[in-house]
């Protein structure tokens, strides 16, 4: 199984402000960056529970009927993201590609930062796909936390479009 990540930083290395808003990413419509292609790839999508709330804040759903996992040990009402395949789980990350590999996923999305953190500790990231936003924003969630170690990536490959974005795909080195 692939687990990817595919997510939009500030250039100063942030997912959102401190209180979760994402005000600063560009209006969505805009420029194709390459998510629809990635998204069609995957199987199901994983995200924390604050993702969760927040993605719910964002208008219609937008994962359309394509399988969502919400991490949480808490319990979630999940009627309100209609339309959508929603289901929740817990453990640790190991334990959800096991979960996901079972049921016969082959390709994983993992988004929000404290989801990303610790499947990039838990050695379970492939492959990254990294927007650059050009902005500063000075504070707010990091993309990346500590490790336990370097984790070294190669370069696959980089593309930049008319607005600024720039986007760069790594692999995890072996």
């Amino acid at each position: 199984m692939t687990v990817s990540v595919f997510i939009g930083a500030s250039l100063d290395g942030f997912i959102a402000r401190p209180n979760g808003e994402l005000d600063w990413l560009p209006e969505g419509g805009g420029e194709p960056h390459g998510y629809n292609e990635f998204i069609a790839s995957v199987d199901a999508i994983v995200i924390g529970r604050k993702t969760f709330e927040t993605v719910l804040t964002l208008g219609p759903w937008p994962y359309g009927d394509k399988r969502v996992v919400v991490l949480s040990s808490r319990p979630i009402d999940l009627s309100v993201a209609s339309g959508g395949a929603v289901e929740q789980m817990a453990g640790t990350p190991a334990e959800i590609v096991s979960q996901l590999a079972a049921t016969g996923a082959h390709h994983v999305y993992v988004d929000g930062g404290i989801t990303i953190q610790g499947f990039l500790r838990a050695g379970l990231i492939q492959r990254l796909i990294i927007t650059r936003v050009p902005v500063l924003i000075g504070a707010g969630i990091p993309l990346f936390g500590t490790l336990p170690r370097d984790i070294r990536l190669r370069h696959v490959s980089t593309r930049h479009y008319p607005s600024g974005l720039v986007s760069s795909e790594y692999h995890i080195a072996a």
